[in-house]
């Protein structure tokens, strides 16, 4: 095991530099191309979000979409993450993380526009696509679609699940005392009587579950940081202090500028997800009017994850000071999730532990299932049929089982090097197909109303060549966004078969 690990951590190193290279070229070209979408349209992003949650007929509305990629967003990183990354690069890994979800909002808005555009219907009434779909119709390569789909599997349906039950399991042990093995089974139960249910089943659930557990747990947070306000600058300083290696006090135990910078970096993107080629797949699935649409509600999930929920996280741990947290002492073996749940406790009492506890269950165990959708469009993509769905669901409850009785060290490192993977993949294609995604931001932008807007493919003075047209052309009786086929109901039908 112990060679295993060295492997995986050296192989952790490699991908890590071009994953970070090409996360940060791209999310800066993109906010170029569409004129910095995400912060001159952070006001639609919300007022789509609002609008959208009826309307999706057979399929799931945008609003359910934005649920899913956010249960999978809104996760362990935010919690354990955030802990692991201030104890390897120091409180300055925070606003490497804030840089990451600044520019990566840019890169969210064009992967799921791109999403929308390449979508194809599917026969239980919504949608499938992602970046293995705009890969094969838009680079014309399924291969290289069906790699990345193989990659997002693992990371998805096996890596991503380990780390999230991995979590559950050490604040359960904290908190009740309960066994590492008894968590494995009851995980392992819990996830087959959702996942049995399939997409739309996963769609109802994390629609409640999302939002409400994001916001509790803000309040949390907030409830903290009110206890200890006179503190708040102080804690705010570190952070700036430590991400320009202005003290070296506060650096982590990884060491240096380069590790406080790296660390923010890995667990932001690990945290957001964006231009890691997950969120799209969620996207795809929704019923709308515009793909832009639904490519500025998954810009605004970044935006949620990690400079709302990432933040308060951080601020939590630094306020509660060094007797729960230490920069350069506090090791990634006493980070993770206890370190929140410690900081927590320090502020509010010990009360809030089995809360903290419940909270941890619910954040992790519906990204469970907002991963477990991910993996399910993307064996879909593989052809699998009903075989693959369900070889997806029965993977997804054994690495829920499995992952809560394995090494926090080892499950991180695995899912590191399954996303910086599966996001190298799909930034190449991002840098390839963007031009699409500009031009739909473009026909947006060119609309009186953006939350209203409609898209027509037909004539589109904007649009380049080359897009299919099963969804985003028009014809008397057809609404936008909405099944449609060129060659008539009959063609229709054969693709939704």
């Amino acid at each position: 095991m112990d060679n295993l690990n060295s492997i995986v951590g050296w192989l952790n190193d490699q991908l890590s530099w071009v994953l970070i290279v090409l996360v940060i070229l791209a999310g800066i070209a993109f906010t170029v191309m569409t004129r910095g979408v995400q912060f001159r349209r952070l006001g639609t992003m919300v007022r789509i979000a609002l609008d959208s949650r009826s309307g999706a007929g057979d399929g799931i509305s945008s609003f359910q979409a934005f649920c899913i990629s956010l249960a999978s967003r809104v996760g362990t990183g935010n919690i354990a993450g955030v802990a692991i990354a201030l104890a390897l690069g120091g409180p300055g890994a925070v606003f490497w993380m804030w840089v990451m979800a600044s520019v990566g909002m840019a890169t969210a808005f064009i992967e799921s526009t791109l999403a929308q555009l390449y979508k194809v219907p599917h026969s239980d009434g919504s949608f499938r696509g992602g970046p293995a779909y705009y890969m094969q119709r838009g680079m014309k390569s399924r291969g290289l679609g069906m790699v990345f789909a193989v990659f997002l599997i693992f990371t998805f349906g096996f890596a991503y699940q380990m780390v999230q039950a991995n979590t559950i399991a050490a604040v359960f042990e904290k908190s009740f005392g309960m066994s590492k093995p008894l968590t494995a089974i009851l995980l392992a139960v819990g996830t087959g009587i959702i996942v049995i249910g399939g997409v739309k089943a996963i769609a109802r659930v994390t629609e409640w579950m999302a939002p409400l557990m994001a916001l509790f747990y803000v309040l949390l947070a907030l409830a903290v940081i009110v206890t200890n306000l006179g503190e708040v600058p102080h804690a705010i300083m570190m952070i700036f202090k430590g991400a320009f290696g202005l003290d070296q006090a506060l650096a982590g135990v990884g060491g240096g500028l380069l590790a406080t910078i790296m660390n923010g970096i890995k667990r932001g993107l690990y945290s957001n997800e964006a231009g890691e080629g997950s969120a799209p797949n969620a996207a795809a699935a929704a019923t709308t009017s515009h793909p832009a649409h639904q490519g500025l509600i998954q810009s605004l999930g970044v935006f949620v994850d990690t400079i709302i929920v990432c933040t308060a996280t951080a601020v939590m741990i630094l306020l509660a000071g060094p007797s729960i947290y230490t920069p350069g002492v506090t090791t990634k073996a006493q980070a993770g999730a206890t370190l929140t749940q410690d900081a927590m406790a320090f502020s509010l009492g010990n009360w809030t532990g089995p809360i903290f506890a419940v909270l941890i269950f619910v954040f992790a165990f519906s990204t469970i299932l907002g991963n477990e959708t991910y993996a399910e469009i993307n064996m879909d993509f593989l052809r699998g049929g009903r075989v693959g769905e369900m070889a997806i669901r029965l993977l997804t409850i054994a690495s829920a089982g499995l992952g809560a009785v394995l090494a926090l060290d080892f499950v991180w490192s695995l899912a590191d090097i399954a996303m910086a993977s599966m996001a190298i993949t799909n930034l190449i294609a991002l840098i390839f197909l963007g031009k699409y995604a500009v031009a739909a931001l473009r026909d947006l932008d060119s609309q009186p109303d953006p939350v209203t807007a409609q898209f027509n493919l037909d004539g589109n003075r904007f649009m380049p060549e080359g897009i299919p047209g099963e969804v985003w052309h028009t014809r008397p009786g057809h609404e936008a966004g909405k099944w449609f086929h060129p060659e008539g109901d009959d063609a229709l039908t054969a693709a939704k078969d």
